[in-house]
């Protein structure tokens, strides 16, 4: 009896979607190692080195977890919160901060996004993209201002750029 109805539930769930359904019922991300993410922070870390920046690099996967944070030996006690908040803003609008914090300025039509919790809208999160997918995002916080955070973080990416879209 038991058998009979294991073998009925079996036919009825394979008859119960067309075939090739149980397909789109999933979705394939990417995401990068643990080895390409530290490779980024550390190609990030120097580029702000280079500019005599004193910074952390937070490397977060397309799910906005931590992936990699590396901190330099004189950066601020804040930079760690604050560049992992710039690359989860990043991840979670995909969008660069950059442009976030010029978007959600006092009286334009973004600015509410300013308020919810977890949101860091400032210079210095960037989003990292493979042959055009979403899967990631760099922060870095230490550096004279967003914009040159952001620099570096792009200049960190660039190294590595060319793999991503392979």
């Amino acid at each position: 009896m038991i058998n009979k109805l294991l073998k009925a539930l079996v036919l009825l769930s394979a008859t119960a979607y067309p075939a090739g359904a149980e397909e789109s019922l999933f979705v394939n991300s990417r995401s990068l190692t643990p080895e390409a993410a530290l490779e980024l922070a550390k190609a990030t870390l120097e580029a702000c080195r280079a500019e005599n920046f004193q910074v952390t690099v937070a490397v977060l996967d397309r799910g906005g977890s931590v992936q990699v944070l590396l901190r330099d030996r004189f950066a601020g006690v804040h930079t760690p919160k604050t560049a992992t908040l710039k690359a989860w803003t990043a991840i979670s609008f995909r969008t660069n901060t950059t442009d976030m914090a010029e978007e959600s300025q006092h009286g334009k039509e973004q600015s509410g996004v300013r308020h919810l919790p977890g949101v860091l809208a400032v210079g210095g999160g960037v989003m990292i993209r493979a042959a055009g997918q979403l899967v990631g995002a760099v922060g870095v916080s230490g550096a004279p201002g967003g914009q040159r955070d952001e620099d570096c973080a792009k200049k960190g990416l660039e190294t590595m750029q060319d793999r991503l879209d392979f």
